[in-house]
């Protein structure tokens, strides 16, 4: 996945640097690195998807 950024002559360092740090969370991209740093065998997915569900209903029901 290519980032292109164009900035104009003269524009200031820190405004095109925001910029970028904008696009790359707009896309995702750094979840998608961290996410491939280690294999997570898919039983463990089910799993910690379960718990978030669980955390989820929890906290819907107990603020109440």
């Amino acid at each position: 996945m290519k980032l292109i950024l164009k900035s104009k002559k003269g524009e200031d360092i820190e405004k095109v640097l925001k910029v970028y740090r904008k696009k790359i969370d707009k896309s995702d991209l750094i979840k998608e690195v961290k996410k491939h740093q280690e294999y997570i065998k898919p039983s463990q997915n089910k799993r910690n998807n379960l718990l978030k569900a669980r955390y989820k209903q929890f906290m819907k029901y107990s603020i109440d």
